[in-house]
């Protein structure tokens, strides 16, 4: 099966001659939950804003459907949707309104999104605040409307951002069963987070990032036996590769 996601020996980062991050090199597969882990600095923003179009890399290659933001920049950015950890709100509009803008940046037909928007909204338990503006929201609702909107779109793919900060424990359950259903349904993901318990719960490969490389990358199984350390969880397993690395 073709890889949705293919990152190809990236190197980049803010200065041409100053790279963060150093060789990335990962796939996301349909039906594929990828967690992208590092401590605080190790590249993982870096990584995604890369594949995001939003930095240029010095070398290597993002490709998503085998196509480049270069060469096929509208069918790439269609490609995907992204939940960032901080949300990027219009403040002039609606949560409503922030919905249909969504709807029609990617070309959905009104039935279709009139047919989508309803259960995200009861599932986020959003369906009485659509006329609500931003700074009437707290940052949990912001974040719940970053969810809704991407997952409105029903994508390929869906890079997601350290999701859970600012949601309470009902919009984390929702989260991940979305996840889990368009998982299922073909989409692939590529998360990233801090809360490892849940990233070992619920991805299928992990990439470890520390000082703009990857340390592992594989199942968990896989990265177990990178570290050394067959049987262990995942948080055990990540102490073990970060620690006093300088490389």
């Amino acid at each position: 099966m073709e890889p949705i996601l293919q990152v190809q020996g990236l190197t980049g980062g803010y200065r041409k001659k100053r790279p963060i991050i150093h060789d990335i090199t990962f796939t996301v597969h349909p039906h594929e939950m990828v967690g992208l882990i590092g401590l605080n600095g190790a590249g993982k923003s870096t990584t995604i804003k890369h594949i995001l179009g939003l930095l240029q890399a010095s070398d290597g290659s993002v490709r998503i459907h085998n196509q480049t933001l270069q060469d096929m920049p509208e069918a790439y950015r269609a490609s995907y949707t992204y939940v960032p950890e901080s949300p990027l709100v219009y403040e002039d509009l609606t949560l409503w309104e922030h919905l249909e803008l969504t709807a029609m940046a990617y070309g959905l037909e009104r039935k279709t999104f009139e047919e989508r928007v309803v259960p995200l909204m009861e599932e986020f338990n959003m369906k009485d605040k659509r006329d609500l503006f931003p700074q009437h929201m707290s940052k949990g609702m912001r974040q719940k409307m970053m969810i809704m909107n991407a997952f409105l779109v029903q994508p390929s793919l869906y890079i997601i951002d350290e999701p859970f900060v600012g949601l309470d424990p009902i919009g984390i359950r929702s989260l991940l069963e979305l996840m889990v259903k368009v998982k299922n349904t073909g989409a692939g993901i590529l998360m990233s987070s801090h809360i490892l318990s849940t990233v070992e719960r619920y991805c299928d490969k992990f990439v470890v990032l520390h000082n703009g490389r990857i340390r592992a990358a594989g199942t968990i199984t896989e990265i177990q036996q990178q570290a050394g350390m067959e049987g262990e969880p995942l948080d055990d397993v990540f102490y073990e590769l970060t620690k006093d690395q300088n490389v």
